[in-house]
């Protein structure tokens, strides 16, 4: 079952993220007065890029760009196969430093700039995201992911500060207003999209797939606050999973961009009041 779970995930999760920025582009062109691209214009946007010729502004940007897909794609297998989620959410840290070395791999100003601010926000979420991972421990005793799925009762019911952290987490690792310093997810904001400035091609392209790998990701992970040992948790989880999204969406929408400040401190402060307090709860009732 593990096995199917992982080779579901490796194949599916690409056109599901694709499928979800497509309503994403839909969803968001309707909040702004517009009709927007067809559901499917990602794909038809990888196919564009894909089409094109190969060029690299140096010879490891692929090199590095690839090794951010296949990173993002083991800590969501690890993930999907019911593994440690400590380890999952570690390789998933390993994995954007890796995007940040594909940016600042050239000489452009735009892109040193997009890596630095990224750097920033993974100061930002980091501390949220290793706290998560000890509040499912604490929730259910265990870092494995198929010990914290067959509970009697869902984690969300112990754990709805770290619910709000990671709601938080997700704005950054999307690429969503008021959190996208690095690159914009959509350009509303700017034409020079910092961080991916001088990726373009089948470079751009995978960078885009290892998106979708990751946004498929951080839903599994908001499907694992609900999931429990009865068989109707799923559908809730589903349903979670997707207005999780829509939420983020409208966050995106009615939001500006805020200072990178702004951005440590919110971000901080949410951890220690969220993720710290729930996490001390959970260990003086344990």
């Amino acid at each position: 079952m593990q096995v199917v779970s992982v080779v579901l995930y490796l194949i599916l999760a690409p056109f599901v993220g694709a499928l979800l920025d497509g309503f994403d582009r839909i969803i968001s062109a309707r909040m702004q007065g517009r009709k927007g691209p067809p559901l499917l214009q990602p794909f038809y946007d990888l196919a564009k890029l894909f089409s094109k010729q190969m060029l690299a502004v140096n010879s490891v940007q692929m090199l590095l760009n690839l090794s951010y897909l296949v990173f993002l794609a083991v800590a969501g297998a690890m993930l999907f196969a019911g593994a440690d989620i400590l380890m999952s959410l570690f390789i998933l840290s390993t994995a954007d430093m890796f995007l940040v070395m594909a940016a600042s791999s050239d000489s452009s100003p735009f892109s040193t700039l997009g890596a630095g601010r990224e750097m920033i926000q993974i100061m930002a979420y980091e501390p949220m995201t290793l706290l998560l991972a000890v509040g499912f421990y604490l929730a259910t005793g265990s870092f494995q992911v198929i010990d914290i799925i067959r509970m009697p009762y869902s984690t969300v019911l112990t754990m709805p500060g770290f619910l709000i952290g990671f709601f938080f987490v997700m704005a950054i690792k999307l690429r969503k207003s008021p959190f996208d310093l690095s690159t914009s997810h959509h350009a509303h904001q700017e034409l020079v999209k910092g961080l991916t400035t001088e990726m373009a091609g089948p470079t751009f392209a995978i960078m885009n797939i290892a998106e979708y790998y990751e946004m498929t990701l951080m839903l599994g992970i908001v499907a694992l606050f609900f999931i429990n040992e009865n068989w109707w948790s799923w559908p809730i989880a589903i349903i979670a999973c997707l207005f999780v999204f829509f939420l983020e969406i409208l966050w995106d929408n009615v939001c500006a961009r805020v200072k990178w400040r702004t951005l440590l401190d919110s971000c901080w402060v949410v951890t220690l009041l969220s993720g710290g307090l729930n996490g001390l709860i959970l260990m003086l009732i344990r």
